[in-house]
């Protein structure tokens, strides 16, 4: 009953097949689009944007500004979203790659600049905060694993993030988890395994979403 939106294609491409189908166990309807090549996002009630490699088609993503302008919509407009990784540099204003900067999404309030050295590599470990905004139990300690070249600059200092990093490096080396209207977007890979069935949440989260804003026009006549 819900559909959930999943950039799948040259530039973004990692997923765990177990995640997916946890979606569709919760109920969600898997809708796949391209981020180089569709100008409009397809009809859904959330979006999921995974891992990949956005800085080596950092110049065909900036090219397709209808599709990142209706993206950035999305988002501000309140579309449960949910990043990792290359989503979360996607979402960013920018990437800057062999001193070249091209512009992304900009529903983050922050930038990207790739290194020559891996920021965070290996397993990671967190602790949720108040800020988290999916429904459910979460384990007291997340274990999922990061790996990227990049890191986030002029980052605005007002963001609120859902995880304490214990281990690992995240945004900052102390943080994860940029929260920002309904999108969590993260550098750490989730796995859903028993104890934590992250997508079922993030269904959750996205079904309740959609109701509040159908009871808001209720109200409002």
């Amino acid at each position: 009953d819900l559909r959930v939106g999943i950039a799948r294609d040259r530039a973004f491409g990692f997923y765990y097949p177990d995640d997916l189908e946890s979606f569709r166990r919760a109920g969600a309807e898997l809708v796949f689009f391209d981020t180089l090549t569709d100008a409009h996002l397809p009809p859904v009630d959330a979006l999921f944007i995974g891992g990949g490699f956005p800085e080596v088609l950092a110049a065909a993503l900036s090219a397709n500004a209808p599709l990142r302008a209706q993206i950035r919509a999305a988002v501000e407009g309140g579309l449960p979203t949910y990043a990792e990784c290359g989503g979360l540099m996607y979402l960013a204003r920018s990437i800057r790659w062999r001193d070249v900067t091209y512009p992304m999404v900009g529903a983050l309030p922050a930038d990207v600049q790739m290194q020559a050295r891996p920021v965070g590599r290996g397993y990671v470990h967190l602790v949720p905060t108040a800020a988290h905004p999916w429904p459910g139990e979460s384990p007291p300690l997340i274990r999922a694993h990061e790996f990227h070249y990049s890191r986030l600059t002029d980052a605005d200092p007002s963001l609120r993030y859902a995880y304490e990093v214990r281990r690992g490096h995240g945004v900052d080396g102390a943080r994860d988890g940029i929260v920002f209207a309904n999108t969590l977007a993260s550098y750490a890979h989730l796995r859903s395994v028993a104890g934590h069935d992250w997508p079922r949440r993030f269904v959750a989260f996205a079904r309740a979403c959609r109701s509040n804003r159908a009871v808001a026009p209720a109200r409002a006549a």
